[in-house]
């Protein structure tokens, strides 16, 4: 028994130093010390994606964004008088009673002429008379400044319709922002790039049902759980990024119906990155006064894109 407790004894003594002499020689971790490339890769990404996240709310935020828009209509040919005055034509939700009057051919144009007690400026100068642009696409329209409000024409083939904006929409103060899928860096995908031999016009339907001419500006062919998708590509308004109207198997559930957009930078020869995290909602889906492109029927994937913004809830 005397040897037993002696043995016991140096067995415990040996332990307790062997643990010592550990703790002692154990350095002290820092954070990320042991995180791979690929970790670091992700972060890296998972906050880009954020922050173009941030700057898109900024824009939706903004007092001219699409959460200002506050009224529209369709505008026939024919003179039309313009005010917030029950007895106008065409009433906007605010202004002037009597903002002046707006002569619609579809040859001629948009020809505008003031009301007497009404003080238009365009662009920081008074504007009595004259003939509106109306090419939004392009950003020549006519912006008709009333204060801090605004109204103007726009116009797509031979149809014509008008919008009005306010900063001190209710839209605005009632955002809270967007609810998006999780970031997933897997739904950043590389696809093979197929320009179109000539530039051709694609007419897609609108969220009001009217057609819309789109220039088509080639395809992309990428893989997902193993069977293979194809997007066409259109030119955006301004002429420079591709866009990929696209719908899935969330649309019209957790996502948007009419479409998602992907907004791209042209493909540097025959690749092209599409990432689905950055998929955003149509303009359409926060407000109802303007006017969107819906996905062709080729856009449609027989699959659950559960990556960027889903439905937007605040318009109902």
């Amino acid at each position: 028994m005397r040897w037993r407790g002696m043995w016991m004894w140096m067995w415990m003594w040996m332990l307790t130093v062997a643990l010592s002499l550990a703790a002692c020689g154990e350095r002290p971790r820092t954070a990320g010390a042991d995180a791979s490339p690929r970790s670091q890769a992700d972060a890296h990404y998972r906050m880009a994606v954020e922050q173009h996240r941030a700057q898109r709310v900024a824009r939706l935020r903004a007092a001219s964004g699409w959460l200002s828009y506050t009224g529209s209509g369709r505008l026939y040919s024919g003179v039309h008088q313009v005010g917030s005055a029950a007895d106008n034509d065409v009433q906007l939700p605010a202004g002037p009673a009597h903002l002046g009057s707006l002569r619609i051919d579809a040859d001629a144009g948009v020809v505008f002429e003031a009301a007497a007690d009404a003080a238009p400026t365009v662009r920081g100068q008074p504007f009595r008379a004259g003939r509106l642009g109306t090419d939004a696409a392009h950003g020549t329209e006519t912006r008709l400044a009333l204060g801090e409000q605004e109204f103007y024409v726009v116009r797509t083939g031979n149809l014509f319709g008008w919008r009005f904006r306010d900063p001190h929409a209710a839209a605005r103060s009632s955002f809270h922002g967007i609810d998006y899928f999780p970031i997933d860096p897997r739904w950043r995908v590389v696809a093979d790039w197929h320009p179109a031999a000539l530039p051709r016009a694609l007419v897609l339907l609108t969220s009001i049902g009217t057609p819309q001419p789109l220039t088509l500006a080639g395809s992309a062919e990428f893989t997902l759980g193993g069977r293979r998708y194809r997007l066409q590509a259109l030119r955006d308004d301004d002429g420079k990024r591709l866009f990929f109207p696209f719908t899935d198997r969330t649309s019209g559930r957790e996502s948007y119906g009419g479409a998602r957009y992907l907004f791209v930078e042209p493909a540097q020869g025959r690749r092209i990155v599409l990432d689905f995290n950055l998929a955003q909602n149509p303009p359409c889906a926060f407000t109802a006064h303007v006017v969107c492109p819906l996905a062709p029927v080729g856009n449609r994937l027989e699959r659950a894109v559960t990556a960027g913004e889903k439905n937007y809830l605040g318009l109902r």
